[in-house]
């Protein structure tokens, strides 16, 4: 049984290491291959998931959006974000899922957040739908960062979520009400001395949690300056670890440990 990874650029991917270590754990002949898939050929390339023997793949940037018109059924979270990031082969019929959102809900009540009060989301992308869906399902409400009002508006409308958009540097937002930070930009990818922040690390409320998407670096700049100001930081390992687990349980209906795609990745990072 096959399984990959469709990105562009897909290099320097760590969900091969996740992914054969999880079939090596569940007894499963597996092999996991990530492919760099250039935007014209995603077609082909969900095509070719339809075959015997194929269980699906993952979907990385570009193509959790593009992806859509070419699958046969959608997941009502992949349908309500309008993302997928996990491509299911059932007996040749492709079922889009979105394990970002299950996942970062999980890595965030791993770290011991509770799901009340209110959340800062910056960024307004695919990587902030997932997050607005499912804390909005959580019931917590959003407050949204992000360059064009518009975007993030229309966003928070059509996932139905509670809460209000704001400009970079906005003097409105109400910090001490925030209970969570949450990066879904890129800001920071590769770059330790970024921050997705326009602004100094602003004052949150007492034993708030600050989550970055980014997991490489691990610690990013946004997560040092949390920790410095004696926040409770999240990084963007937990959401791959319990994304990919989701991913796997899918395709092929066995529940492999999250330690076991996190021993993957220490490997890579020791």
């Amino acid at each position: 049984m096959q399984a990959f990874l469709y990105a562009h650029p897909a290099k320097h991917s760590l969900s091969p290491q996740m992914h054969t270590a999880a079939f090596q754990h569940a007894g499963l002949e597996g092999h996991y291959q990530a492919l760099d898939v250039p935007p014209e050929q995603l077609g082909a390339a969900l095509a070719a998931l339809r075959r015997p023997g194929v269980l699906g793949a993952n979907l990385s940037i570009p193509h959790k959006e593009r992806a859509l018109p070419h699958l046969d059924a959608l997941s009502s979270e992949a349908q309500a974000i309008g993302a997928v990031n996990t491509v299911v082969n059932r007996g040749g019929q492709l079922h889009g899922l979105n394990t970002d959102a299950p996942g970062l809900l999980a890595s965030l009540l791993e770290a011991g957040w509770s799901p009340q009060g209110t959340a800062v989301l910056l960024g307004a992308g695919g990587a902030a739908r997932a997050a607005a869906y499912v804390l909005g399902q959580a019931g917590v409400r959003v407050w949204v960062i992000n360059r064009t009002l518009e975007r993030a508006e229309r966003m928070l409308s059509e996932l139905g979520v509670e809460g209000r958009a704001f400009a970079p540097r906005s003097q409105e937002v109400p910090w001490s009400e925030v209970g969570l930070l949450v990066n879904a930009t890129s800001v920071g990818l590769e770059a330790p001395q970024d921050t997705p922040l326009e602004m100094a690390f602003p004052a949150l409320r007492t034993g708030a949690y600050v989550c970055d998407m980014v997991y490489r670096p691990i610690k990013t700049r946004l997560l040092r300056e949390a920790e410095q100001a004696g926040y409770n930081t999240v990084n963007g390992l937990g959401m791959l670890v319990h994304q990919a687990r989701l991913a796997f349980l899918a395709w092929t209906g066995r529940d492999v440990p999250a330690h076991v795609f996190r021993a993957a990745l220490e490997l890579t990072f020791d």
